[in-house]
């Protein structure tokens, strides 16, 4: 990897605001400002020589222990050297609100020293690069810190290089205030606060089932990737890791796509977070509003367009992996299955709630009637290719549930005066088609799109939709397709064969971890549970140190893609939860419908 620490050897910090990456090394490789899809301040991930990054170091010591604080996004580094030994809290200080349970960013990022045996000297270099590497940093001081041009200060130093001598029981704050606004405070109560923030949100769930370990540190994975402002989930906070060294597979993916909707509400209701899930929710209800005569699959963390894709020439990029790309231009794409995620994320709520109001449903209304009109085009589908529309088996899935959860959703509310009869019919004749031109009895099996024979595993969905049993044969041979065609390394699946697809992009890509938790979930609804236990045991093992996980994966368990992955985590919840109800159906809909 030319001199790049491995993808997920990097510690993931958060404030809900924006996001930071800390390398092994102790130096922070990745941070945005002033929010997460900001431009960069420190982008060393990217370019180990333009990219800048905050080093601190230990003088004559190495790093033996790296952990988060239980139940937070707290990391906890220990030096150790001959001369002493240091532990080093690294956070972005967050406070709870007046309830005690929420998250309220400082917008500060802190990085704590305190020497606990012997004598250590500490090294900071503050290298900022702001606007992606484009600039070296200018400070000047003010008020007993520096100020930088782009918006940034910082404290507890003289400079942005500086060395600081502790002894034992003496401790130094560096503390970075990523909008300018000069606030800062003492370490140990900001250390208290953030730790107190993190876990009285956590402890809002009960669970206690399969994998409750992995669940409940996904779910704060989860909480730093939602957006304070808007309740947006970000996909990722990195953009253009690659999903293959050195390949093209380089996307930015620091805003908010809509597929992971119904996985979200779902889980976030499940694990006791009525509060954010309504939060994104409403994120995603404000995306239908207007006229238009498509919802954007892609949005800003805002809740506006996402930005137009470009690419960074001057950076070389993660290994050398290029081009090095900001925006995205999926949100310029028409992806069918958007309506039915949306409908799906909305039925849920309120079979859990009772909380959608009548303008929340004269939304979610129109989303249908624009489904009515579209099912039946090809589209661009739920991997984004850039070669031709087409349609999408996955797609046409989708649009199922989009009729099916509207039609539902208009029984539940009891809203007259709408046109529940067309609805169902329309249901219908996706069903009618879906299993004419989607199933193919030579294969035997659901396959990619119609009139191919490749397999897709994001057809692994069709019996947790409800679409058939998870027992049924054509289920069953499709998971067997799958698994025949995208397996590897034991519990891994592709989601899809990229060559023969023919998607526009071209090169190799990593197993794709979600749809390699997916399988956990189709695998216990088809009866085969013991199966799905070993597989999702296989997949945790493989996390790394620190529990998160990338969006896809070598066969040697080298993360791939940007990272932490939303979607992986979001998986790996609805994974484990099936095993942990091993029904037929899926547990996080069952839930659901049995709070009707």
């Amino acid at each position: 990897m030319s001199g790049y620490p491995p993808i997920g050897s990097y510690a993931f910090l958060s404030d809900c605001h924006t996001a930071a990456l800390v390398a092994p090394d102790g130096a922070v490789e990745w941070m945005c400002a002033p929010r997460f899809d900001g431009p960069s301040v420190f982008a060393r991930m990217l370019d180990r020589r333009r990219g800048g990054a905050w080093e601190l170091r230990v003088e004559g010591a190495s790093v033996s222990e790296r952990s988060y604080l239980d139940e937070t996004l707290v990391l906890r580094t220990r030096w150790e050297g001959g001369q002493g030994s240091v532990v080093v809290h690294d956070f972005f200080a967050t406070t709870p609100p007046g309830s005690g349970d929420g998250i309220v960013p400082v917008r500060l990022l802190v990085r704590w020293a305190r020497c606990e045996r012997g004598r250590a000297v500490i090294t900071s270099r503050v290298l900022a690069r702001p606007g992606y590497g484009a600039r070296e940093a200018r400070w000047t001081g003010r008020d007993g810190g520096l100020e930088e041009d782009g918006g940034l200060r910082l404290s507890g130093a003289p400079g942005p290089e500086s060395e600081t001598v502790l002894r034992e029981g003496e401790s130094q704050a560096f503390l970075l205030d990523y909008t300018g606004a000069g606030t800062g405070g003492d370490p140990g109560r900001l250390l208290e606060d953030t730790v107190r923030s993190w876990r009285s949100w956590s402890a809002r769930s009960g669970y206690a089932g399969v994998g409750e370990k992995e669940v409940r540190h996904s779910a704060i994975v989860l909480r730093g990737l939602l957006y304070d402002e808007g309740g947006g989930l970000l996909a990722a906070p990195t953009t253009s890791l690659p999903e293959w060294p050195g390949g093209p597979r380089n996307w930015d993916y620091r805003y908010v796509w809509h597929r992971d909707a119904a996985l979200t509400v779902l889980a976030l209701l499940r694990l006791g977070h009525r509060e954010e899930a309504g939060g994104y929710l409403e994120c995603l209800l404000r995306q239908c509003g207007g006229d238009t005569e498509w919802v954007p699959p892609v949005a800003a963390v805002d809740g506006r367009a996402a930005p137009a894709e470009s690419e960074l020439d001057h950076l070389e990029g993660y290994a050398g992996s290029r081009p090095v790309r900001v925006g995205n231009d999926a949100a310029g794409q028409h992806q069918l299955d958007t309506y039915g995620h949306i409908l799906d994320a909305a039925l849920a709520y309120h079979e859990v709630t009772g909380e959608l109001t009548r303008r929340d449903t004269s939304r979610l209304w129109r989303i249908v009637e624009l489904a009515r009109r579209q099912w039946r085009e090809p589209d661009d589908g739920i991997w984004e290719v850039r070669s031709a529309p087409r349609e999408w088996t996955y797609s046409k899935l989708y649009a199922w549930v989009c009729f099916d959860r509207a039609v539902r959703l208009a029984e539940l509310t009891g809203e007259e005066g709408l046109p529940l009869a067309e609805w169902r019919a329309e249901r219908e004749a996706v069903r009618e088609d879906l299993l004419a031109r989607g199933y193919s009895p030579d294969v035997g099996a659901f396959t990619q799109s119609y009139g191919s024979t490749g397999a897709d595993a994001s057809l692994l969905r069709i019996p947790m939709v409800g679409f058939l049993d998870g027992r049924d044969p054509r289920v069953l041979g499709t998971l067997d397709h799958v698994q025949a065609r995208l397996g590897e390394g034991g519990a891994l699946l592709h989601r899809y064969d990229p060559e023969g697809t023919h998607d526009g992009v071209g090169g190799p890509e990593g197993a794709f971890l979600m749809s390699s938790f997916e399988m956990v979930s189709a695998l216990v609804l088809a009866g085969r549970t013991a199966e799905a236990r070993d597989r999702f045991e296989t997949l945790c093992a493989r996390a790394e140190p620190l529990g998160l996980f990338a969006e896809e994966m070598s066969a040697e368990g080298e993360m791939l893609g940007n990272y932490p992955q939303a979607f992986t985590h979001l998986a790996l919840i609805e994974a484990a939860l099936n095993l942990d109800a091993a029904g037929t159906t899926d547990a996080l809909h069952d839930w659901a419908e049995g709070n009707a």
